[in-house]
């Protein structure tokens, strides 16, 4: 099963988050379920190769 990290808080009634490895693009959702599907959406549409220009996070190792 593949998983993916990510950064999610509460801002009032809605809840806020986006995938660790892409921290540009953000979602929101109802309840904290409902951010959970977005953000699986959001994955798709980000790994799906038909978005132009995605930005994401990597980690360099320097030596």
């Amino acid at each position: 099963m593949e998983s993916a990290k990510f950064i999610y808080w509460q801002d009032g009634n809605q809840w806020l988050g986006y995938l660790q490895d892409y921290p540009d693009y953000w979602t929101q959702g109802e309840s904290l379920e409902d951010l959970q599907a977005n953000l699986r959406d959001l994955f798709r549409d980000l790994t799906s190769g038909e978005i132009p220009g995605i930005r994401k996070l990597a980690e360099l190792t320097l030596r």
